[in-house]
């Protein structure tokens, strides 16, 4: 058996690895890396409207446990980082002011909360649409307790991924207040 295995591997191996290099060497226009990018916050930006509708206006103080933040921070939250994080994708300095959206009371409505977490999905989409193919390897470095250098290109990523992660976590508030999660968005 291992005798027949062997030159069927390499012959496997052999027609693959002309393709793998091929692809490998593959490049893709910074203009479409935008364009795909685009697409995706502006999915991201109605998948989390999404949400923000499904929630009673009632209920954007709900917490799933007393240690965490209400649903409303948790949006406020990803406003907050969407600032940041776009900013440094911008090349600029980035103004971080901690929590201080989350402790606002008048930002807690369900109306004020809309207002600036699509504000905040309105600028990283604008940021992407200027940012020149140039720029989106360009490094820019923040320091806190370090320095973080990436490059804008890396930024835009690290703030979609946040964004992400954060309205995944409001799914359980969802359900806590007895409203179905809206289907997924991939597309």
């Amino acid at each position: 058996m291992r005798s027949i295995l062997y030159p069927f591997t390499l012959s496997v191996l052999i027609a693959v690895c002309p393709l793998e290099k091929s692809f490998s060497q593959t490049t893709f226009p910074g203009d479409s890396i935008k364009a795909i990018l685009v697409k995706d916050w502006e999915r991201a930006k109605a998948y989390t409207a999404d949400y923000m509708k499904a929630m009673p206006a009632d209920k954007y103080s709900l917490k799933a446990n007393d240690s965490v933040r209400t649903f409303a921070q948790q949006l406020l939250h990803i406003v907050q980082a969407n600032a940041f994080l776009v900013s440094l994708a911008k090349g600029e300095s980035p103004n971080f002011s901690g929590r201080q959206l989350e402790r606002i009371q008048s930002a807690q409505s369900a109306d004020s909360v809309m207002y600036f977490v699509n504000h905040s999905y309105d600028d990283a989409i604008e940021a992407l649409k200027k940012t020149t193919t140039g720029d989106l390897m360009k490094t820019n470095t923040f320091t806190m307790d370090k320095p973080y250098t990436a490059t804008r290109l890396s930024w835009f990523m690290k703030a979609f991924e946040h964004q992400t992660h954060h309205r995944g976590q409001t799914t359980i508030y969802l359900r806590d207040a007895g409203v179905k999660p809206p289907d997924e968005r991939l597309f």
